[in-house]
């Protein structure tokens, strides 16, 4: 960073949204801007292919493990939740799935806002249509003039061909855009990757906001250093203390500081800095700018339990990354730019609500492979599929505390997953119906076994405690610093996303969220973000 340098903004984060922002209040309103994030500037080069992700899931690399505290109705277990660690955020290490949501997500916060702010599916419309060169083309619902590259994947696997039809033989509809009029039904989910070049690759906000802007003098990014706390003076933020190679810096900001870290660091980062509820605050010895009771409140999650078959043939993606298999298929997508490492193997999942109702609350992912994360390790990678059912509105609320006044510890995550009876009904309720689709052909004739929860599984106490066992994050924490009218005593931001208590300071990304998106989170944290810079810009005229 250049010493002694002012800027008119720091962003404490380099995510999906921070990425964003930066980009739009450099590039659309000309104003310079500090951008720190604590994970690297670039991430291995296999993770730019899109099945190179999933060599990275279970390591260190570019994640950092949370293990939540022991969760009583869970059996005691602590699931791990990951949190990305590089420029871009989730977006460099995610699944891509490229998901907006439903119409009555953003209605909602508008009508729990009064609109302030301004957050309708319609006001967000041309946030995510203005951020997309979607392969749909221009439309009512989708772009072409932005620089995220958004696309279906050009190999689909057998096994999610099986998958439509078994849905559709339960009688659900095909939707062949989960973007556009409705969300309900099942069908091929877009991802944001597309050829870069000669290549099918990974679009990733950095890539696609920060590389434009190479070179040009009013953005600085630093990248492996972590901001410990936000310098505040008379009530107003005006810079940050930052660790970076060990030592500890400052960055002045002449305008504004933006919060955007994730949210569990950056509910974590406001409460190091003196923001959050006052007795927590003084237990850590933390002087108080702020009596915020909401910080690290309202956290929610989508969370998922899987439903997992062997298959009598080889089919879907097992073994493809070995032997003659991997070679066959690098040189496909070397030479004709196909084939099996063009995809993520998550190409495809269903829509619905168990219940009956016109309006989603689960989303059933179909994986054309036996697949655990790396703190559920029951089943032994083969031949098959695995189905999770995915709540996509959570009752339940969790929180994040401080676990001490040190920065460089993590906080402590109450992910609270089944804290709500109905949470649990919905979810087993949605087994049923995966339990249903190995049932229907043409899975019926090609699945050789049930391998999870197993055939023997039947009686609704063994399935509770299945769904304890494992019950894991989708990766989409939200919530932490909750955006709310000033009626709400929780609410941490207004509708402008302007810190209650503190000037000169807002938070930019999904911590802000009231209540959960129904569907993948990395595309409203770049309309989150894109949003932010339109309202900053429109306050700093």
């Amino acid at each position: 960073m250049t010493p002694d340098r002012n800027f008119d903004f720091i962003i404490a984060g380099g995510g999906s949204a921070a990425c964003v922002a930066a980009m739009r209040l450099v590039r659309d309103f000309g104003f310079s801007v500090l951008v720190i994030e604590r994970g690297p500037r670039d991430t291995a080069r296999l993770m730019a292919f899109p099945a190179g992700y999933m060599k990275y899931l279970a390591r260190d690399d570019f994640l950092e493990m949370h293990h939540t505290v022991p969760q009583p109705q869970l059996g005691g277990r602590g699931p791990i939740v990951p949190v990305a660690k590089a420029l871009g955020g989730g977006s460099a290490v995610n699944a891509m799935v490229y998901m907006r949501g439903q119409k009555e997500d953003y209605d909602g916060w508008a009508d729990y806002l009064g609109n302030e702010g301004e957050w309708s599916y319609e006001d967000m419309l041309p946030h995510f249509k203005g951020l997309e060169a979607n392969s749909r083309f221009n439309n009512r619902y989708h772009g072409i003039s932005g620089s995220l590259r958004v696309s279906e994947p050009r190999h689909i696997s057998d096994t999610t061909e099986d998958f439509i039809l078994a849905a559709q033989g339960l009688g659900h509809p095909y939707n062949p855009d989960f973007n556009g009029a409705r969300q309900n039904g099942v069908g091929i989910m877009q991802h944001t990757f597309a050829p870069w070049g000669r290549r099918i690759e990974r679009s990733d906000a950095k890539k696609a906001f920060l590389d434009p802007l190479a070179g040009d003098t009013r953005l600085e990014i630093v990248t492996q250093a972590r901001v410990d706390r936000i310098l505040i003076e008379n009530g107003r933020a005006v810079g940050v203390i930052f660790t970076s190679n060990g030592e500890s810096r400052r960055a002045l900001a002449g305008r504004e500081v933006l919060i955007a870290a994730g949210t569990y660091n950056s509910a974590k980062l406001m409460m190091l800095s003196g923001i959050g509820p006052a007795d927590h605050l003084r237990e850590h010895g933390i002087a108080v700018a702020a009596d915020l009771s909401g910080v690290g409140a309202n956290l929610q999650d989508h969370h998922e339990v899987p439903v997992i078959a062997s298959t009598k043939s080889k089919s879907g993606y097992f073994g493809q990354d070995r032997g003659w298999p991997m070679i066959r298929n690098g040189l496909q997508y070397l030479l004709f730019n196909s084939g099996p490492v063009t995809t993520t193997g998550i190409e495809s999942c269903l829509f619905y609500d168990p219940d009956g109702g016109d309006r989603p609350t689960i989303q059933l992912y179909c994986a054309p492979i036996v697949y655990l994360d790396r703190d559920v390790s029951s089943a032994k990678p083969t031949y098959g599929v695995t189905f999770t059912s995915c709540l996509l509105r959570p009752k339940a609320r969790g929180s994040v505390r401080l676990r001490s006044a040190n920065p460089a510890e993590q906080p402590l995550v109450d992910c609270n997953f089944f804290g709500d009876p109905d949470d649990l009904r919905l979810t087993l309720a949605s087994l049923k119906t995966a339990r249903r689709l190995l049932e229907t052909e043409p899975f019926k004739s090609k699945i050789a076994e049930e391998i999870l929860p197993g055939r023997l599984l039947q009686d609704e106490a063994s399935l509770v405690k299945f769904a304890g066992q494992t019950v894991k994050t989708n990766y989409h924490p939200s919530g932490s610093l909750r955006m709310g009218p000033a009626t709400d005593p929780m609410s941490v931001v207004d509708g402008r996303l302007r810190v209650r208590g503190v000037d000169g300071l807002r938070v930019i990304d999904c911590s802000i969220i009231p209540f959960i998106p129904s569907g993948n989170t990395n595309a409203p944290a770049m309309a989150i973000g894109s949003k932010a810079a339109s309202m900053i810009a429109e306050d700093h005229q």
